[in-house]
């Protein structure tokens, strides 16, 4: 099970990882705890869009994108809490 990937040198802890091909591309779908304390970082590193994403546990290494995200809560920004982020990442061609 893979248990971390890295968005642009910003390691993430996952909770499920789902890894498909489309294709020939890579598509993966992580689901992944963010705090109240990291909720401003992770956001500001998503609003970027397109990434060098990194499986280290798989030897995967490419350049992807949002293809789909969600959160299962909104208020993030109140002390304490946790919220589920579901992120998909396709593969881009170069």
């Amino acid at each position: 099970m893979v248990k971390e990937i890295i968005l642009n040198d910003t390691s993430i802890h996952v909770d499920h990882y789902k890894e498909e091909a489309d294709d020939g591309l890579h598509n993966i779908i992580i689901i992944f705890k963010v705090t109240s304390e990291k909720y401003h970082d992770i956001t500001t590193l998503l609003y970027e869009g397109v990434f060098d994403v990194k499986v280290p546990e798989r030897g995967l290494a490419f350049r992807g994108k949002i293809q789909q995200y969600s959160t299962s809560i909104t208020n993030l920004y109140e002390k304490e809490q946790v919220g589920d982020f579901t992120l998909s990442l396709h593969e881009v061609k170069n």
